[in-house]
């Protein structure tokens, strides 16, 4: 280990308990619930293992008047949720590390769909959310002096099961939104009463949920404090800086660890492509000054330079890391053993936040093994050898090519992997030198580092094969990752691509990628939904030409809320001077004159552009793939025992599934393919009745 990096594996006290060592996997979502115990068991196991000295849960649920559904939450309401949160536990434990579960209560952002419990709510305000898996009609009840003290009685027998499952460490959280940060926070709480008016009045409620968690675990347990400081030091405080500094100098003492974050999740995770690493510093780095007691933040540290320089500056005690240990839970050990260049760092991309937004395990365009560590008994880091001596050729070098390509060769096979570029990487070559999605290089730059250190691995770039050369080669295995190119279709009312608009001055992002330089005023149409739409409508801006964005979704690169983007992709095309229209078709081309109609209504409008840029469909490039599998007698000849294609060429998605497409592959190349997962089931030692 390279010794400036010593600070991160001092020995930290908590409370009663002792961290071995500055990382901290601070509580994120998972997807996991009680209906999957040893998928969730095995994944915050992993985190253990990979050397994180803290391992947390996610939000779970005190009672059922905080019911998140349909998304996936956890829950700590009886004996049965005990059991099930102590796998977790004990395979936190088997690797030395401690365990922390964060008690949540929701409040007025808690739905409560399946309970039918009214929110609860300081004063009755709703939280009017913008994302149509958060919305409600149901609206908060104005909590009196009985809901405050059930709700404080519920989270003192939340932490005392908590201390049955095993947990160290028990949350009170006063974050995001929350029922605890509603009390913290003016616009929520409007009380006249004891919790409301005053800083001072408003922390009680914080306060007592941290007296109540203390009385019920003791003195073997630590408790620790979750808490959002965005807003609050955005407001002014009459003797104190801001709200912020008042709130925590009156519950300085009070936990035995403070976790520090924002008050959104766009702002808490935001993706790389607006917020650099440790950009929460400018607002919680009064904290330490303030309390005596330890601080964890994040700030998706991904480098131990910027870690350690977090400890040695006094910013924090704890390196927190959610995505960072979802992207590699291996990190600590990496940098413990002098291995950092091996770390797979998290390229900020949230598609770890939209699986939970689409209700399933957590997944990882990084680590293709998130999720899968017991279903699929995927290890990020040991791989069974083959005894085969099977050779493989993986022709093409995107995402999907080089995942199969890396791991195929961690299992002992013969790799060769070609490409027709001078430059391995497909797709992310155009990509990343687009605005704000540079980090995303690091999906390359990992896997190609790795290949080049190992001696079964062949690389050939500029290589374009054909049929013929294929079956000259003499592999056993041959795997086609040749990616997919964007078409001209157009979009119809019925929600589908359509026909194609083939004339001239109309392009796709494959022509951008060759270098083609559009004429101004551009039309950008999108109904690819994500991001690429929306940043090429920005590069095209930054090169000082008139652009529009049209799509027929209410948003620009509407599935952006899915990973908390969709606000910035707003923001930054503002800045940009791009004109954004949603809800509309394009109907036609005539030359200089886009012809746009509302999705709706059919309204017609007018756009007077030179350029057309389609950001829709996308088609495999499958050619190779299926001149191959039509001369069966040819390729038995040449010795080929299989031909198959991922990624792109399979099915055309965004990078987390290219990389998921040649993990699996590489995965079963020496197993059966109809094994595919093992199913998880919830633990029910008692029979079904009221919540305990």
């Amino acid at each position: 280990m390279n010794s400036r990096y010593q600070v991160l594996f001092d020995k930290v006290p908590i409370g009663p308990v002792v961290a071995p060592n500055r990382f901290y996997q601070v509580p994120h979502a998972s997807g996991m619930t009680e209906a999957n115990p040893r998928i969730r068991a095995a994944f915050r196991g992993m985190k253990a293992e990979g050397g994180w000295g803290v391992v947390s849960t996610g939000a779970v649920s005190i009672h059922p008047s905080s019911d998140d559904s349909p998304l996936p939450y956890a829950r700590l309401w009886d004996d049965n949720d005990i059991h099930a949160h102590a796998l977790s536990c004990d395979a936190i434990h088997e690797h030395g590390a401690l365990a922390a579960i964060e008690l949540w209560h929701g409040g007025a952002s808690a739905m409560n769909r399946s309970s039918r419990i009214a929110p609860y709510s300081p004063s009755g305000i709703p939280w009017a959310a913008t994302h149509v898996g958060f919305m409600g009609q149901l609206r908060p009840k104005i909590m009196d002096a009985k809901d405050i003290q059930d709700v404080i009685r519920w989270q003192a027998e939340a932490a005392i099961r908590a201390k049955r499952a095993g947990f160290d460490i028990v949350y009170v959280y006063a974050g995001m939104g929350y029922l605890p940060y509603e009390f913290l926070i003016s616009e929520y709480n409007r009380r006249s009463d004891a919790y409301g008016g005053s800083v001072a009045n408003r922390v009680r409620f914080v306060r007592e949920l941290i007296e109540s968690t203390r009385d019920a675990v003791g003195d073997s347990c630590a408790v620790a404090l979750r808490i959002s400081l965005e807003e609050l030091r955005a407001k002014p405080s009459d003797h104190f800086e801001s709200e912020a500094h008042e709130v925590v100098t009156l519950l300085s003492d009070y936990p035995d660890l403070w976790d520090v974050k924002m008050d959104s999740s766009p702002t808490d995770c935001s993706a790389s492509r607006f917020r650099e690493e440790g950009s929460h510093e400018r607002i919680i780095d009064f904290v330490k000054q303030t309390t005596t007691k330890p601080v964890v933040g994040v700030g998706r540290f991904t480098s131990p330079d910027t870690m350690t320089s977090q400890i040695n500056r006094g910013i924090l005690d704890f390196i927190g890391g959610a995505r960072a240990g979802i992207a590699d839970p291996f990190l600590p050990n990496k940098i413990k053993s002098g291995r950092q260049d091996e770390i797979r760092e998290c390229i900020g991309c949230n598609i770890c936040i939209s699986s939970w937004h689409d209700g399933v395990p957590v997944r990882c365009t990084q680590n293709a093994t998130a999720g899968e560590e017991w279903r699929k008994n995927w290890h990020p880091e040991h791989f069974s050898k083959t005894p085969s001596k099977d050779r493989l050729l993986v022709v093409g070098a995107g995402p999907a090519g080089l995942e199969a390509a890396l791991i195929a060769a961690k299992q002992g096979f013969e790799v060769t992997l070609s490409d027709q570029s001078e430059h391995m990487g497909g797709r992310l070559n155009f990509e990343t030198s687009l605005p704000g999605l540079n980090t995303w290089r690091r999906v390359t730059d990992y896997r190609l580092y790795a290949l080049k250190q190992m001696n079964n691995v062949a690389l050939f770039t500029a290589s374009k094969l054909d049929m013929d050369e294929v079956l000259e080669l003499g592999h056993e295995r041959v795997v086609l990752a040749t990616g997919a190119k964007w078409t001209k279709s157009l979009y119809s009312s019925l929600e589908i691509p359509v026909g194609e608009l083939n004339q001239p001055n109309v392009y796709t992002p494959d022509d951008l990628a060759m270098g083609t330089k559009l004429k101004g005023p551009v039309l950008v149409y999108d109904f690819d939904n994500y991001y690429l739409g929306g940043v090429i409508a920005e590069e095209l801006a930054k090169q000082n030409l008139s652009v529009v964005y049209a799509t027929p979704a209410g948003h620009a690169s509407a599935w952006t809320i899915m990973t908390n983007e969709q606000p910035f992709v707003h923001q930054n095309l503002e800045t940009a001077g791009v004109r954004v229209i949603t809800q509309t078709l394009l109907n036609s081309y005539q030359g200089t004159i886009a012809e746009l109609a509302n999705i709706f209504t059919a309204k017609p409008e007018h756009v007077n552009v030179n350029s057309v840029l389609i950001v829709g469909l996308r088609s495999p490039q499958d050619d190779l793939y299926q001149a191959l599998v039509a001369n069966p007698e040819a390729t038995l000849t040449a010795g080929i025992k299989s031909i198959d294609r991922i990624g792109d060429c399979l099915a055309p998605g965004a990078i987390v599934h290219a990389i998921y497409s040649g993990h699996d592959y590489a995965r079963n190349l020496s197993s059966k393919p109809s094994e595919l997962f093992l199913r998880d089931i919830p633990i029910a030692l008692h029979p079904p009745g009221p919540v305990i």
